[in-house]
């Protein structure tokens, strides 16, 4: 049976990270609040508890998910060959609804899926995920809902959706924003949007000026 904790009660909020850091460690799946949406994690670490999640959301091994981090600096232990350009934006945007795509760590032991070598970074700025991402290190976060359908806005909306697939969630009332973040791709010579979402593109520019738009094309 999965687990529901109230963190706005200040002791179902500790009794709550305890039990989700717990699941995490043993690899098994927590719904947990972020500044933009709902997300489905799981210990990054765990190639069985990364499939688990995929399967949950119905979803392939052609669809990895994004690395949910504690600190800005953790970027470096997870990635390689990170740009000045990306690190401008990191340090801008983070902790908030900018998911960095980078080179990784090839030494590090994991298995997200087809990433081509990449992967997606972000750093939430919710109080919840971030104590969580205290206690367990760097999580693999997907939205929580089942794929093809819209992101959860509570941890009770995705209990109706994933159900017991899911070890403890985590509510905290309705998301952050309601709204996705925006994903930059930082592996390429310039940064390329590849969605817009919680940061937009003016903002991006405010900060790195030569970032592309979607579809946009780069001069060589």
């Amino acid at each position: 049976m999965s687990g529901r904790y109230d963190t706005a009660d200040r002791a179902g909020r500790a009794e709550g990270i305890k039990r989700a850091a717990a699941a995490v460690t043993a690899g098994e799946l927590v719904v947990l609040p972020t500044d933009t949406v709902y997300g489905l994690g799981c210990d990054a670490f765990s190639p069985e508890a990364v499939v688990r999640l995929l399967a949950a959301k119905g979803r392939g091994r052609a669809m990895p998910p994004p690395v949910l981090v504690p600190h800005a600096r953790t970027l470096d232990g997870i990635a390689t060959d990170v740009s000045d350009d990306v690190r401008t934006l990191a340090e801008a945007f983070w902790p908030g609804g900018l998911t960095l795509v980078v080179p990784m760590q090839r030494t590090l032991n994991w298995d997200l899926g087809e990433t081509g070598g990449t992967v997606a970074v972000r750093m939430p700025l919710h109080p919840v995920a971030l104590e969580l991402l205290e206690a367990t290190g760097p999580m693999a976060v997907s939205s929580a809902n089942l794929t093809g359908r819209p992101p959860a806005a509570t941890a009770a909306e995705a209990k109706e959706q994933l159900g017991d697939s899911v070890a403890i969630y985590l509510e905290a009332g309705p998301a952050g924003s309601g709204v996705p973040s925006t994903i930059v791709d930082g592996t390429g010579g310039v940064p390329r949007v590849l969605r817009e979402g919680a940061v937009s593109l003016a903002e991006l520019r405010e900060v790195v000026p030569t970032v592309a738009g979607v579809g946009e094309e780069v001069a060589p």
